[in-house]
């Protein structure tokens, strides 16, 4: 698995190595409003739980103020790259080890006039269009103008903000002189190259996962690995669980109930 990074959006930008484990996030000691790797995992407001599968979030128990997307958060959220994780209002971005890949001079001037594959998709996880997709089988418009494909109603959001095509197989994001530009798996991009799997933000909160037919796996392999994280998962939330302490007196107590039982049928059984 890649080694994925925690950035941190203070003055600084600091990014904190996320491996394979578990790491605890939580306040920093004297750093008013900070947040950091700690070792204390019990003052650790949430915990990143890093395997060969994927990311979870897990949060301390009672914890509040937790946020995924803008979505709050109790318990635990599987993550991917480019989410946004708010802290008692202090955001995190988890990103890849490089940047998102700029597309080439060749396919940046390449028109994309003939029909794509209408399975390559880009659907929506958040904002005004979340659960609605958009086939890329012909370029698709971003912006406030009313001729836009996905269209975003702000005032601060440029008319023409930017265009999707499909070159072949490569879906490009082209700027097309936005204020600020798009994020790509938490990087601020103007023009990068796509890839299935990546997440694209518009406007700070429009959010859209690039899906794409999986090539080399049968629905079966699909459901299986489904199967499979969704077991890592629970193995997750389990392991940050404490365990209760009345888990063994209740197994003495239940003993030694059988054990009384099993002396009265002796005793009144020989009777």
């Amino acid at each position: 698995m890649e080694l994925l990074k925690l950035r941190l959006a203070d003055d600084h930008h600091s990014e904190l190595p996320l491996g394979v484990g578990v790491h605890a996030v939580g306040p920093l000691d004297g750093r008013d409003g900070q947040f950091g790797l700690i070792d204390d995992t019990q003052a650790a407001r949430v915990r990143f739980c890093v395997d060969r599968r994927g990311v979870w979030l897990t949060v301390a128990e009672g914890g509040r103020g937790v946020h995924v997307n803008g979505r709050e958060i109790r318990r635990m959220a599987m993550l991917r790259v480019g989410d946004a994780v708010y802290v008692d209002g202090v955001e995190m971005r988890v990103v890849g080890p490089e940047p998102p890949e700029l597309p080439g001079a060749a396919l940046q001037e390449a028109a994309s006039d003939a029909i794509g594959d209408p399975r390559m998709v880009l659907r929506g996880v958040g904002g005004q269009y979340h659960g609605r997709s958009f086939t890329l089988e012909h370029p698709r418009l971003v912006g406030r103008s009313p001729e836009a494909d996905i269209r975003i109603d702000d005032p601060t959001f440029a008319d023409r903000h930017a265009r999707l095509d499909l070159v072949g197989d490569s879906i490009v994001l082209r700027d097309l002189g936005s204020a600020e530009g798009t994020l790509v798996n938490g990087e601020p991009m103007r023009d990068a190259l796509l890839r299935p799997g990546d997440q694209v933000v518009f406007d700070a909160h429009h959010r859209f996962v690039v899906e794409a037919p999986m090539r080399g796996k049968g629905a079966r392999d699909q459901a299986q690995e489904r199967q499979a994280n969704a077991a890592v998962a629970e193995e997750a939330a389990q392991a940050t669980q404490p365990a209760s302490p009345w888990r063994l007196p209740w197994l003495l107590l239940a003993a030694v109930a059988i054990a009384g039982l099993l002396a009265l049928l002796l005793l009144f059984g020989s009777g």
